[in-house]
Protein backbone atom coordinates (compact mmCIF):
# COMPACT_ATOMS: atom_id res chain seq x y z
CA UNK A 1 0.00 0.00 0.00
CA UNK A 2 1.30 3.20 -0.82
CA UNK A 3 1.79 5.35 2.48
CA UNK A 4 1.17 8.58 0.57
CA UNK A 5 -2.71 7.82 0.41
CA UNK A 6 -2.99 7.93 4.09
CA UNK A 7 -1.45 11.57 4.21
CA UNK A 8 -4.28 13.19 6.15
CA UNK A 9 -6.71 16.27 3.87
CA UNK A 10 -5.36 19.47 4.18
CA UNK A 11 -9.40 20.57 6.28
CA UNK A 12 -8.69 17.38 8.05
CA UNK A 13 -5.20 18.93 9.48
CA UNK A 14 -6.55 22.44 9.87
CA UNK A 15 -9.14 21.37 12.43
CA UNK A 16 -6.56 20.36 14.69
CA UNK A 17 -6.93 21.87 17.65
CA UNK A 18 -3.15 23.49 17.40
CA UNK A 19 -3.52 24.56 13.99
CA UNK A 20 -7.09 26.15 14.55
CA UNK A 21 -5.67 28.12 16.99
CA UNK A 22 -2.61 28.87 15.17
CA UNK A 23 -5.21 30.22 12.83
CA UNK A 24 -6.76 32.85 15.22
CA UNK A 25 -3.40 34.05 16.00
CA UNK A 26 -1.30 34.41 12.36
CA UNK A 27 -4.28 33.87 9.80
CA UNK A 28 -5.56 30.93 7.67
CA UNK A 29 -3.04 31.39 4.01
CA UNK A 30 0.12 31.10 6.87
CA UNK A 31 -1.42 27.89 8.38
CA UNK A 32 -2.45 26.59 5.47
CA UNK A 33 1.24 27.01 3.82
CA UNK A 34 2.80 25.34 6.81
CA UNK A 35 0.56 22.56 5.87
CA UNK A 36 1.23 22.21 2.89
CA UNK A 37 4.90 21.99 3.43
CA UNK A 38 4.14 19.25 5.83
CA UNK A 39 2.37 17.51 3.54
CA UNK A 40 5.04 17.50 0.82
CA UNK A 41 7.61 16.41 3.51
CA UNK A 42 5.12 13.30 4.12
CA UNK A 43 4.58 12.53 0.53
CA UNK A 44 8.28 12.85 -0.09
CA UNK A 45 8.99 10.17 2.95
CA UNK A 46 10.51 12.48 5.04
CA UNK A 47 7.95 12.20 7.65
CA UNK A 48 5.55 9.51 8.67
CA UNK A 49 1.65 10.60 7.46
CA UNK A 50 1.09 10.59 11.41
CA UNK A 51 3.47 13.61 11.77
CA UNK A 52 1.92 15.88 9.51
CA UNK A 53 0.52 17.90 12.29
CA UNK A 54 3.17 17.92 14.10
CA UNK A 55 5.43 18.74 11.37
CA UNK A 56 3.38 22.04 10.69
CA UNK A 57 3.24 23.26 13.84
CA UNK A 58 6.82 23.07 13.56
CA UNK A 59 6.89 25.26 10.09
CA UNK A 60 4.24 28.08 11.35
CA UNK A 61 6.08 31.42 11.50
CA UNK A 62 6.94 31.72 15.45
CA UNK A 63 7.39 35.11 16.04
CA UNK A 64 9.36 36.51 19.40
CA UNK A 65 9.27 33.87 21.79
CA UNK A 66 9.88 34.73 25.70
CA UNK A 67 12.45 33.17 27.07
CA UNK A 68 13.47 32.89 30.88
CA UNK A 69 16.63 35.03 31.68
CA UNK A 70 18.84 32.63 33.62
CA UNK A 71 22.03 34.22 32.07
CA UNK A 72 22.59 36.28 35.48
CA UNK A 73 22.83 39.24 33.44
CA UNK A 74 20.00 41.61 34.66
CA UNK A 75 19.35 43.77 31.41
CA UNK A 76 20.61 41.41 28.26
CA UNK A 77 20.60 43.22 25.18
CA UNK A 78 19.80 39.96 22.80
CA UNK A 79 16.62 38.95 25.35
CA UNK A 80 15.77 43.09 24.95
CA UNK A 81 16.98 44.48 28.36
CA UNK A 82 14.44 45.51 30.84
CA UNK A 83 11.54 43.33 30.78
CA UNK A 84 8.66 45.64 31.47
CA UNK A 85 6.43 45.57 34.95
CA UNK A 86 3.03 44.08 34.62
CA UNK A 87 1.75 47.95 34.94
CA UNK A 88 3.36 48.45 32.05
CA UNK A 89 2.07 45.53 30.44
CA UNK A 90 -1.55 46.34 31.13
CA UNK A 91 -0.57 50.14 29.68
CA UNK A 92 0.15 48.47 26.86
CA UNK A 93 -2.93 46.57 26.24
CA UNK A 94 -4.88 49.87 26.64
CA UNK A 95 -2.75 52.21 24.39
CA UNK A 96 -2.88 49.00 21.54
CA UNK A 97 -6.57 50.51 21.32
CA UNK A 98 -7.77 54.00 20.35
CA UNK A 99 -6.90 56.54 23.62
CA UNK A 100 -6.28 60.19 24.20
CA UNK A 101 -2.38 60.02 23.16
CA UNK A 102 -2.51 63.35 21.52
CA UNK A 103 -6.57 64.51 23.13
CA UNK A 104 -7.32 66.92 26.03
CA UNK A 105 -10.86 65.04 26.94
CA UNK A 106 -11.70 67.87 28.92
CA UNK A 107 -11.82 70.31 26.08
CA UNK A 108 -12.25 67.91 23.28
CA UNK A 109 -8.96 69.74 21.51
CA UNK A 110 -5.63 68.91 20.85
CA UNK A 111 -3.74 67.92 23.59
CA UNK A 112 0.17 67.69 24.30
CA UNK A 113 1.65 64.38 22.92
CA UNK A 114 2.50 62.34 25.89
CA UNK A 115 1.85 65.00 28.42
CA UNK A 116 1.41 62.33 30.91
CA UNK A 117 4.71 60.50 30.46
CA UNK A 118 6.71 63.72 30.72
CA UNK A 119 4.84 64.84 33.91
CA UNK A 120 6.27 61.18 35.23
CA UNK A 121 9.49 62.09 33.97
CA UNK A 122 9.68 65.44 36.28
CA UNK A 123 7.92 63.87 38.47
CA UNK A 124 10.78 61.26 38.93
CA UNK A 125 13.36 63.99 38.89
CA UNK A 126 12.48 67.13 40.11
CA UNK A 127 15.75 69.14 38.96
CA UNK A 128 14.33 68.57 35.75
CA UNK A 129 12.26 71.63 34.65
CA UNK A 130 11.75 69.91 31.29
CA UNK A 131 11.81 66.27 29.81
CA UNK A 132 11.35 65.13 26.69
CA UNK A 133 10.82 60.90 25.51
CA UNK A 134 12.49 59.79 21.83
CA UNK A 135 12.93 56.47 20.54
CA UNK A 136 15.98 55.65 21.94
CA UNK A 137 19.51 57.08 23.88
CA UNK A 138 21.64 57.92 20.49
CA UNK A 139 18.47 60.04 19.59
CA UNK A 140 18.24 61.64 22.43
CA UNK A 141 21.63 62.75 22.07
CA UNK A 142 21.88 63.12 18.05
CA UNK A 143 18.91 65.42 18.62
CA UNK A 144 20.44 67.36 20.96
CA UNK A 145 23.87 67.98 19.05
CA UNK A 146 21.48 68.39 16.05
CA UNK A 147 19.64 71.03 17.99
CA UNK A 148 22.06 73.14 19.82
CA UNK A 149 25.50 72.20 18.01
CA UNK A 150 24.86 72.32 14.23
CA UNK A 151 27.49 73.73 12.79
CA UNK A 152 29.35 74.33 15.66
CA UNK A 153 31.62 72.89 18.11
CA UNK A 154 30.67 70.10 21.21
CA UNK A 155 34.24 69.99 23.62
CA UNK A 156 34.36 66.85 24.93
CA UNK A 157 37.37 64.47 26.01
CA UNK A 158 39.18 61.74 24.05
CA UNK A 159 38.17 59.28 26.64
CA UNK A 160 34.69 59.70 26.45
CA UNK A 161 34.32 58.96 22.45
CA UNK A 162 33.42 55.86 22.90
CA UNK A 163 31.56 52.96 20.79
CA UNK A 164 28.05 51.71 21.83
CA UNK A 165 26.37 48.79 20.53
CA UNK A 166 26.49 47.16 17.07
CA UNK A 167 29.42 49.43 16.15
CA UNK A 168 28.20 53.04 16.68
CA UNK A 169 30.47 55.54 17.58
CA UNK A 170 29.70 58.53 19.53
CA UNK A 171 32.11 60.83 17.54
CA UNK A 172 29.93 59.75 14.04
CA UNK A 173 27.24 59.67 15.46
CA UNK A 174 27.81 63.15 16.46
CA UNK A 175 28.80 64.61 12.97
CA UNK A 176 26.31 62.93 11.60
CA UNK A 177 24.22 65.70 12.94
CA UNK A 178 25.94 68.46 12.05
CA UNK A 179 28.23 68.86 15.03
CA UNK A 180 32.21 69.00 15.25
CA UNK A 181 33.88 67.70 18.00
CA UNK A 182 36.67 69.51 19.72
CA UNK A 183 38.63 66.73 21.68
CA UNK A 184 40.58 67.77 24.48
CA UNK A 185 43.10 65.82 26.79
CA UNK A 186 44.52 62.62 26.72
CA UNK A 187 42.49 58.98 26.57
CA UNK A 188 43.08 58.55 30.41
CA UNK A 189 43.98 62.18 32.04
CA UNK A 190 41.48 65.25 31.06
CA UNK A 191 41.68 68.32 33.39
CA UNK A 192 39.70 71.07 33.31
CA UNK A 193 41.89 73.48 31.96
CA UNK A 194 41.53 71.38 28.84
CA UNK A 195 38.60 72.51 28.74
CA UNK A 196 38.86 76.24 29.48
CA UNK A 197 41.54 76.34 26.49
CA UNK A 198 38.31 74.93 24.36
CA UNK A 199 35.49 76.54 25.52
CA UNK A 200 34.61 79.60 23.37
CA UNK A 201 32.36 81.84 20.87
CA UNK A 202 31.78 78.46 18.69
CA UNK A 203 30.83 75.65 21.33
CA UNK A 204 28.12 74.24 20.89
CA UNK A 205 28.20 72.46 24.56
CA UNK A 206 30.20 70.74 26.72
CA UNK A 207 29.96 66.73 26.49
CA UNK A 208 30.35 64.51 29.56
CA UNK A 209 30.08 61.07 28.49
CA UNK A 210 29.76 58.33 31.07
CA UNK A 211 31.78 54.85 29.51
CA UNK A 212 28.98 52.72 30.92
CA UNK A 213 30.34 49.73 29.28
CA UNK A 214 34.01 49.68 30.38
CA UNK A 215 36.33 51.26 32.34
CA UNK A 216 39.69 52.82 32.36
CA UNK A 217 42.21 52.60 35.54
CA UNK A 218 45.51 53.50 36.82
CA UNK A 219 47.02 56.69 35.98
CA UNK A 220 43.62 58.62 35.11
CA UNK A 221 41.71 62.00 35.37
CA UNK A 222 38.16 63.15 34.53
CA UNK A 223 36.48 66.45 35.36
CA UNK A 224 33.62 66.07 37.24
CA UNK A 225 30.00 67.86 36.01
CA UNK A 226 30.84 70.64 39.08
CA UNK A 227 33.41 71.75 37.73
CA UNK A 228 32.20 71.52 34.04
CA UNK A 229 29.04 73.77 34.72
CA UNK A 230 31.57 76.39 35.52
CA UNK A 231 32.91 77.18 32.35
CA UNK A 232 29.89 78.98 30.97
CA UNK A 233 28.96 76.61 27.98
CA UNK A 234 25.33 74.37 28.15
CA UNK A 235 26.91 71.25 29.50
CA UNK A 236 25.07 67.85 28.11
CA UNK A 237 26.26 64.62 30.17
CA UNK A 238 25.00 61.37 28.63
CA UNK A 239 24.79 58.87 31.77
CA UNK A 240 23.37 56.18 29.41
CA UNK A 241 21.96 53.72 31.91
CA UNK A 242 18.83 55.75 32.91
CA UNK A 243 19.10 55.89 37.00
CA UNK A 244 17.48 58.36 37.81
CA UNK A 245 18.17 58.54 41.14
CA UNK A 246 21.04 57.29 43.22
CA UNK A 247 21.57 53.43 44.17
CA UNK A 248 23.37 51.79 46.86
CA UNK A 249 24.79 49.27 44.87
CA UNK A 250 26.32 50.79 42.15
CA UNK A 251 28.00 53.99 43.62
CA UNK A 252 29.98 54.58 40.53
CA UNK A 253 26.97 55.14 38.14
CA UNK A 254 25.93 58.55 37.52
CA UNK A 255 22.14 59.46 38.10
CA UNK A 256 20.11 61.78 36.07
CA UNK A 257 19.12 64.00 39.79
CA UNK A 258 22.50 64.18 41.31
CA UNK A 259 24.06 65.13 37.55
CA UNK A 260 20.84 68.03 37.05
CA UNK A 261 21.51 69.27 40.83
CA UNK A 262 25.85 69.34 40.19
CA UNK A 263 24.88 71.74 38.04
CA UNK A 264 24.09 70.30 34.44
CA UNK A 265 22.32 71.70 31.69
CA UNK A 266 20.79 68.64 30.23
CA UNK A 267 20.82 64.91 30.98
CA UNK A 268 20.14 61.89 28.22
CA UNK A 269 20.06 58.64 29.23
CA UNK A 270 18.12 55.26 27.90
CA UNK A 271 14.51 54.07 29.17
CA UNK A 272 15.20 50.63 28.47
CA UNK A 273 18.16 50.04 31.31
CA UNK A 274 18.28 51.05 34.79
CA UNK A 275 15.20 52.56 34.78
CA UNK A 276 13.37 49.14 33.98
CA UNK A 277 10.94 50.28 30.97
CA UNK A 278 10.25 50.57 27.35
CA UNK A 279 13.48 51.51 24.52
CA UNK A 280 13.25 55.15 24.44
CA UNK A 281 15.77 58.09 24.91
CA UNK A 282 15.49 60.47 27.79
CA UNK A 283 16.46 64.34 27.42
CA UNK A 284 15.80 66.05 30.65
CA UNK A 285 16.91 69.80 31.86
CA UNK A 286 16.44 72.98 31.58
CA UNK A 287 12.68 73.40 30.38
CA UNK A 288 13.97 76.31 27.52
CA UNK A 289 16.65 74.24 26.38
CA UNK A 290 14.27 71.09 26.05
CA UNK A 291 11.55 72.54 24.41
CA UNK A 292 13.90 73.94 21.93
CA UNK A 293 14.89 70.41 21.27
CA UNK A 294 11.31 69.22 21.33
CA UNK A 295 10.51 71.61 18.26
CA UNK A 296 13.29 71.12 16.46
CA UNK A 297 12.08 69.30 12.90
CA UNK A 298 14.17 66.00 13.25
CA UNK A 299 11.97 65.52 16.51
CA UNK A 300 9.05 64.36 14.87
CA UNK A 301 11.36 61.92 13.04
CA UNK A 302 12.24 60.73 16.63
CA UNK A 303 9.08 60.58 18.54
CA UNK A 304 8.06 57.48 20.26
CA UNK A 305 4.42 56.00 19.53
CA UNK A 306 1.32 55.35 21.97
CA UNK A 307 2.66 52.22 23.22
CA UNK A 308 6.52 53.29 24.49
CA UNK A 309 4.46 56.76 26.13
CA UNK A 310 2.27 54.36 28.09
CA UNK A 311 4.65 51.66 29.02
CA UNK A 312 7.01 54.63 30.53
CA UNK A 313 4.48 56.07 32.15
CA UNK A 314 3.48 53.05 33.88
CA UNK A 315 7.50 52.66 34.48
CA UNK A 316 7.86 55.69 36.07
CA UNK A 317 4.55 55.86 38.59
CA UNK A 318 3.89 51.95 38.90
CA UNK A 319 5.30 49.64 41.32
CA UNK A 320 8.61 48.20 41.42
CA UNK A 321 10.30 46.91 37.89
CA UNK A 322 11.45 43.82 37.37
CA UNK A 323 14.99 45.50 36.98
CA UNK A 324 14.62 47.49 40.58
CA UNK A 325 13.48 44.06 41.79
CA UNK A 326 16.48 42.07 40.30
CA UNK A 327 19.16 44.27 41.62
CA UNK A 328 17.44 44.62 45.21
CA UNK A 329 16.86 40.55 45.27
CA UNK A 330 18.04 39.18 48.91
CA UNK A 331 20.77 37.28 48.49
CA UNK A 332 19.75 34.77 50.72
CA UNK A 333 16.45 34.45 49.47
CA UNK A 334 18.16 33.16 45.88
CA UNK A 335 19.85 30.74 47.67
CA UNK A 336 16.66 29.77 48.78
CA UNK A 337 15.51 29.45 45.81
CA UNK A 338 18.39 27.91 44.11
CA UNK A 339 18.46 24.77 46.89
CA UNK A 340 14.45 24.56 46.05
CA UNK A 341 14.63 23.96 42.09
CA UNK A 342 17.80 22.16 42.65
CA UNK A 343 16.14 19.85 44.51
CA UNK A 344 13.04 19.59 42.11
CA UNK A 345 15.53 19.11 38.92
CA UNK A 346 18.22 17.35 40.44
CA UNK A 347 21.09 19.91 39.80
CA UNK A 348 23.37 21.28 42.12
CA UNK A 349 22.81 24.92 43.92
CA UNK A 350 25.80 26.78 43.69
CA UNK A 351 26.91 30.22 44.46
CA UNK A 352 27.05 32.63 41.14
CA UNK A 353 28.09 36.17 40.26
CA UNK A 354 25.51 38.04 38.21
CA UNK A 355 26.02 41.34 36.47
CA UNK A 356 23.61 44.28 35.68
CA UNK A 357 24.16 44.49 31.38
CA UNK A 358 23.26 46.54 28.99
CA UNK A 359 26.03 49.28 28.85
CA UNK A 360 25.79 50.09 32.76
CA UNK A 361 27.81 49.58 35.69
CA UNK A 362 30.63 47.24 34.12
CA UNK A 363 32.52 46.86 37.31
CA UNK A 364 29.71 45.75 39.85
CA UNK A 365 29.34 42.12 40.75
CA UNK A 366 26.21 41.16 42.26
CA UNK A 367 26.30 38.04 44.06
CA UNK A 368 24.22 35.22 43.29
CA UNK A 369 22.67 31.33 43.83
CA UNK A 370 22.49 28.99 40.68
CA UNK A 371 21.27 25.95 39.90
CA UNK A 372 24.14 23.95 38.14
CA UNK A 373 23.57 21.60 35.46
CA UNK A 374 25.18 19.39 32.93
CA UNK A 375 26.50 21.56 29.90
CA UNK A 376 24.50 18.97 27.39
CA UNK A 377 21.43 20.76 28.70
CA UNK A 378 22.28 24.47 27.54
CA UNK A 379 20.98 23.60 24.05
CA UNK A 380 17.39 21.67 25.28
CA UNK A 381 16.76 24.11 27.21
CA UNK A 382 16.96 27.04 24.71
CA UNK A 383 15.11 25.17 22.64
CA UNK A 384 12.11 24.58 25.11
CA UNK A 385 8.90 25.82 25.66
CA UNK A 386 9.35 27.88 27.14
CA UNK A 387 13.17 28.52 26.20
CA UNK A 388 15.75 29.14 29.02
CA UNK A 389 19.15 30.81 28.37
CA UNK A 390 21.28 30.03 31.36
CA UNK A 391 25.21 30.63 30.80
CA UNK A 392 27.92 27.50 30.38
CA UNK A 393 31.05 28.26 32.80
CA UNK A 394 33.83 25.49 33.80
CA UNK A 395 31.88 22.33 31.80
CA UNK A 396 28.52 23.42 33.51
CA UNK A 397 25.28 24.96 32.69
CA UNK A 398 24.39 27.58 35.09
CA UNK A 399 20.74 28.86 36.17
CA UNK A 400 21.52 32.28 37.72
CA UNK A 401 18.34 33.50 39.64
CA UNK A 402 18.69 36.69 40.09
CA UNK A 403 16.68 38.23 36.52
CA UNK A 404 14.22 35.10 37.33
CA UNK A 405 10.72 36.30 38.29
CA UNK A 406 10.23 33.92 41.46
CA UNK A 407 6.90 33.09 39.91
CA UNK A 408 8.61 31.66 37.25
CA UNK A 409 10.73 29.10 38.92
CA UNK A 410 7.52 26.63 38.52
CA UNK A 411 8.22 27.27 35.12
CA UNK A 412 11.81 27.13 35.12
CA UNK A 413 11.57 24.04 36.87
CA UNK A 414 9.24 22.39 34.23
CA UNK A 415 11.52 23.31 31.35
CA UNK A 416 14.54 21.87 33.25
CA UNK A 417 12.95 18.38 33.70
CA UNK A 418 11.73 18.85 29.88
CA UNK A 419 15.16 18.77 29.07
CA UNK A 420 16.51 15.80 31.08
CA UNK A 421 13.16 13.94 29.32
Amino acid sequence: MDLRRSIPRTDVVLADPALAAAIERLGRPAVKAAVGQAQAAARRGEIAPGEVVAAAVRELPRGLRPVLNATGVLLHTNLGRAPLSAAARAALHTAAGTCDVELDLATGGRGRRGADAVAALREAVPAAGGALAVNNGAAALALTAATLAAGREIVVSRGELVEIGDGFRIPELLEAAGARLREVGTTNRTHLRDYAAAVGEDTGFVLKVHPSNFTVSGFTHSVSVAELAGLGAPLVVDIGSGLLAPHPLLPDEPDAATTLTAGATLVTASGDKLLGGPQAGLVLGAAETVERIRRHPLARAMRVDKLTLAALEATLRGPVTPTRAALDADVAELRRRAEALAAAVAGEAVPSRARVGGGGAPDVVLESWAVALPERLAAALRRGEPAVLGRVERGRCLLDLRAVDPADDPALAAAVRAAVA
